[in-house]
């Protein structure tokens, strides 16, 4: 597998490759990054649904050569009303992780997509009509798109506790069996919806005839997600997190997302010197991996929804701030380890067009398949994203009205000092921060091709997707001796396969100076980089 590499052309990168191609032929037409975007996040909702989906989250990040970076927060908040007592009147304890009750925030995505369409036709000139953008989503969806590894996979292993959730086998079993791999599925339902937000806007969700259709399934299943809720809904501009490092600038998205601790990590790292260590040896993975904890320990203490912590999060990233946290990092001992904040089902795509303008954008319905929740009438198979919820209101992610909970999603995008663009990502749970800093470091740090920074065995501290262990997890190309040093170190080290999908599906791509692009795509998924010839 090798980087792909052209002049002045447009490049997209996703972890399944028809979304790639979206893109891609999106941008031919003359579309730009943000319209290439929104038909690379429609897509890959039909044919990777196992991840990601309309009834989830997302978050932008946007670049424009000679702008600010600009950040758009399309995450919804708890039901309006929504508080312990709903849950704990029921003899819950906790707040269930499938099924309606966890169905218990607004699904943000779509009013993300209108959000960045809005920059895109104000600032940027575009154009193209929502049928254009959804019309590869839409032909999948009603002709079949093959079933992934993947997707039987995590159908397989999650039926249990799947199987009765309302809608459910409906929409994704095949003779109340997970689909075969290769065997064609279909989501007719979901491009009708297509259709209908081509026809009506994508306002409809929230505010329309669609919104109605949604809120009525809600109310009929028991979730707590009501019309009102959706009404009074909107995707927020923000502005993005900045870490001034060595080699540039790094951005990634404030709370509630887990955007300053990817900051926090390279930002240790940079005062650690990292550049005078091996690449990809005992020392560099020792480096990262206690970078991460003290980074996630700040994260666990401090980030939430914004409205409700004590401090600012771009203060995190002060040189006051890291060095001392960065002192703290022994090479010959691990730190001590408490436990992750748990799984991720997410999508990370990247977009450069022919202006260079970029995008670094993450979808997710948390879970596998969300709450498994998928309404009636629409199709929609709503999030979980509300599960994290603590029924403790005293708690950092205590459940309030309105409140937005802790989203492991961050997305990516530097400008270094040389003058390249680089939009990178992943998805995973805890794995983000740490993927995002291996590709980073390998890439950026070291010199390496970007494809090898992405290819190259990668390791876990802690949980994701289908693991709920909080070992430090390897992939099994790593050497005998790099192991054993490790482990000699202190850590619990649990071994994971060759190219294995819990060490995330990451991608990234590099616009250079002189207008070249560098693409790489995770052969841990079904991806692809697609470029404008």
């Amino acid at each position: 597998m090798t980087s792909v590499l052209k002049a002045g052309n447009a490049m997209a990168v996703a972890p399944h490759f028809l979304a790639a191609q979206a893109a891609r032929d999106v941008m031919k037409e003359g579309g730009n990054a943000i319209e290439a975007m929104v038909a690379a996040a429609a897509t890959i909702a039909m044919v990777y649904p196992h991840m990601t989906g309309l009834g989830g989250d997302a978050f932008w990040l946007i670049h424009e050569p000679g702008h600010q970076p600009v950040a758009i927060d399309a995450s919804g908040g708890a039901a309006a009303g929504l508080t312990p007592s709903f849950y704990t009147s029921r003899g819950l304890h906790s707040i269930p992780v499938r099924g309606p009750l966890a169905a218990n925030t607004i699904a943000g995505t779509v009013s993300g997509w209108e959000r960045a369409l809005e920059i895109s036709k104000l600032s940027w000139g575009g154009r193209l009509p929502l049928s254009r953008l959804f019309a590869d989503a839409i032909h999948h969806a009603e002709h079949g798109v093959a079933v992934t590894a993947s997707q039987m996979r995590s159908t397989a292993t999650k039926l249990p506790e799947l199987a009765q959730q309302p809608g459910f086998s409906k929409c994704f079993l095949s003779d109340d069996k997970p689909p075969a791999q290769h065997s064609l599925f279909f989501l007719p339902r979901m491009a009708a919806l297509l259709r209908h937000l081509a026809r009506t806007g994508l306002d409809d969700f929230y505010r329309g005839e669609l919104a109605q259709t949604i809120a009525a399934d809600l109310a009929a299943i028991g979730s707590p997600v009501a019309l009102a809720d959706l009404n009074g809904y909107r995707a927020e501009q923000v502005e993005p997190l900045a870490l001034a490092h060595s080699l540039g600038t790094i951005y990634n998205l404030p709370p509630p997302t887990q955007g300053a601790v990817s900051l926090m990590i390279l930002g240790i790292l940079d005062r650690l010197h990292l550049d005078k260590i091996e690449p990809d040896s005992a020392d560099y993975v020792h480096c990262v991996v206690e970078a991460t904890k003290l980074a996630f320990r700040i994260r666990d203490t401090e980030i939430t929804d914004p409205r409700y912590m004590r401090y600012a999060a771009q203060d995190f990233l002060k040189t006051e701030f890291l060095t001392p946290i960065a002192n703290a990092v022994r090479p010959d001992r691990a730190l001590p380890w408490g436990k992750g904040r748990g799984p991720g089902d997410t999508v990370w795509m990247g977009v450069i067009d022919r202006e260079g303008r970029a995008v670094s954008f993450i979808q997710s319905i948390y879970h596998e398949f969300g709450s498994g929740v998928v309404l009636e009438q629409s199709g929609l198979n709503w999030q979980n994203r509300g599960c994290t919820f603590s029924l403790d209101e005293n708690a950092l992610n205590g459940l309030k009205p309105g409140r937005k909970p802790f989203h492991t999603l961050n997305p990516a995008l530097a400008r270094l000092h040389d003058g390249r663009v680089m939009v990178y990502g992943t998805m995973g749970g805890d794995g983000q921060p740490q993927t995002q800093a291996a590709v980073f470091t390998r890439a950026i740090v070291y010199g390496q091709s970007l494809q090898q920074a992405v290819s190259a065995p990668r390791w876990l501290l802690g949980r994701t997707w289908g693991l709920p262990s909080d070992t430090l997890k390897l992939e099994s190309r790593f050497s005998a001796d790099i192991v054993e040093s490790l482990r000699q170190r202190g850590h619990e080290i649990e071994m994971l396969q060759d190219y294995d999908e819990a060490a995330g599906h990451a991608g990234a791509i590099i616009l250079n100076t002189d207008g070249t692009l560098q693409g790489a795509y995770d052969p841990r998924s079904d991806g692809g980089v697609a470029m404008v010839e």
